[in-house]
């Protein structure tokens, strides 16, 4: 549920209200507090795109506090008076904008930031946060939990959809992906895993204090960010082609994680041949057992699962590699590009190791009556926030791959699965781009295509089949 709107006025930021902003006359206006999302319009933040994250937080999960520092490197799209970034809760203790200190206020989860100068547009600027308290867990429409989750041992953050704003500030919308560094400071005893490739752990001088350092060198929306503190069986391997995999396994999940783990280079191999090449510079999985938020999700580089997984589950995970992060939905309208996707990938691996075609996997699914939940809605068009993750995005968004491989043929279907990937590397699309993608590839098919998008993408109740 969304928190309500209360305005909170920051005491030590109006404190500097004496501070003149914009000096020489204002010429720009604020960004937009919100980039109107279908389902979650108030996410997310206009007039800049940021480029890179920062991000030094200590956290005690015997006290639940957590301290942060976030440093935000952006690039103005309009003349900015100010802007916002999105926040939950927490503490702001200070503010600056390329190095000047910045008058700041909150409203909900809106944090207004009005600079000491105004920022030109097309300037790249530097926004630093200093922050502190105890993070919320925060409950979507759909009874989902995310957000900053205690755990026995320690804490997990979770982002998808709205969480990530819960434990960092910044614009928290999929359509503005940047890189990352993330280091984190916990008790000794602890350990810190997040995105990325680990590029230092080092122990406080007293010897109480343990800080890990993160860095993320591909784009990341901030919904796949996460931090998992705790204590875990750690374990580092490569894959045939000499790929980085880094697991961490809370200790109690270790031997049934084990077997289906020990197959994540295989996993990785295979989607590298259907897929093309892995997008990232590492992979690998964090399980959390005391974390356990009732799903497994897609995080960056390593997906997080609330217990031992199965291979389909790995499976699944691993495709969004592909298909959600590094080719991420430009709205929360496109989940089905992530989900059908990931969805497909499961009756792919059926069909290549088992031989039960991914027909098979099409037919049992429509064979469900007419008022099954996954005709409820059309894959590209759920009809609200609580719906985006609800089964016509994954199973019938997989169905729509099914009826695209037999409009365009194998030859062509398993090529789009490697192109499509490829072309958008690092960036964002919606259903509009892969619909055009699509019949630009295969351009002789346009008429019949139209067909799948219009019976099985966008119409209502269950198809007939033809």
């Amino acid at each position: 549920m969304r928190i309500p709107h209360r305005l909170v006025v920051l005491p030590l930021l109006m404190a500097l209200a004496a501070v003149p902003a914009c000096s020489g006359g204002v010429h720009g206006g604020p960004g937009a507090a919100g980039l109107r999302d279908p389902y979650f319009p108030g996410l997310g933040n206009g007039g800049y795109d940021v480029t890179h994250y920062a991000l030094d937080l200590a956290y005690d999960p015997a006290t639940h506090r957590l301290t942060g520092t976030a440093d935000l490197t952006a690039t103005a799209r309009q003349s900015l008076s100010a802007f916002h970034l999105d926040l939950q809760g927490l503490t702001v203790d200070e503010v600056t904008v390329d190095g000047k200190r910045a008058v700041g206020s909150r409203a909900g989860h809106e944090l207004t930031v009005r600079p000491h100068d105004e920022l030109p547009d097309g300037s790249t600027f530097r926004t630093t946060v200093r922050y502190s308290g105890e993070p919320e867990t925060i409950t979507d429409p759909d009874g989902s939990e995310e957000g900053w989750l205690r755990t026995a041992d320690g804490a997990l953050g979770l982002g998808e959809p709205t969480g990530s704003m819960a434990w960092f500030p910044g614009n928290n919308h999929p359509s503005d992906k940047a890189t990352y560094d993330i280091t984190v400071t916990v008790p000794k005893g602890q350990q810190a895993v997040s995105n990325g490739e680990l590029t230092s752990e080092r122990t406080s001088a007293d010897g109480r204090r343990t800080t890990y350092s993160w860095h993320v060198a591909q784009p990341m929306g901030s919904y796949l960010a996460t931090v998992a503190v705790g204590r875990f069986d750690i374990r580092r391997s490569k894959t045939p082609s000499g790929l980085p995999v880094w697991t961490a396994v809370d200790p109690q999940e270790a031997q049934a994680s084990k077997e289906v783990l020990g197959r994540l280079p295989e996993v990785i191999t295979w989607e590298t041949k259907r897929f093309g090449a892995y997008p990232f510079s590492s992979t690998g999985a964090i399980v959390d057992r005391d974390g356990d938020a009732g799903y497994a999700l897609e995080t960056q580089n390593r997906p997080v699962f609330p217990g031992a997984p199965d291979l389909g589950t790995l499976v699944h995970e691993l495709a969004h590699q592909w298909y959600g992060d590094s080719v991420t939905p430009k709205s929360w309208r496109d989940m089905w590009l992530n989900e059908g996707f990931a969805t497909y990938a499961e009756w792919l691996w059926e069909e290549d190791h088992h031989g039960e075609p991914a027909r098979e996997a099409f037919d049992a699914v429509y064979a469900r009556p007419k008022g099954a939940a996954v005709w409820s809605f059309p894959p590209a068009d759920p009809p609200g926030a609580a719906q985006i993750s609800d089964t016509p995005v994954y199973q019938r968004g997989a169905m729509v791959l099914q009826k695209v491989r037999e409009t365009i043929g194998d030859a062509d279907f398993f090529s789009l699965l490697k192109s499509w990937p490829a072309d958008h590397k690092y960036g964002n699309a919606d259903t509009g781009d892969f619909t055009a993608y699509v019949e630009k590839k295969n351009p002789g098919k346009a008429k019949a295509l139209a067909g799948v998008w219009d019976v099985w993408l966008y119409g209502d109740g269950k198809p007939r089949q033809s």
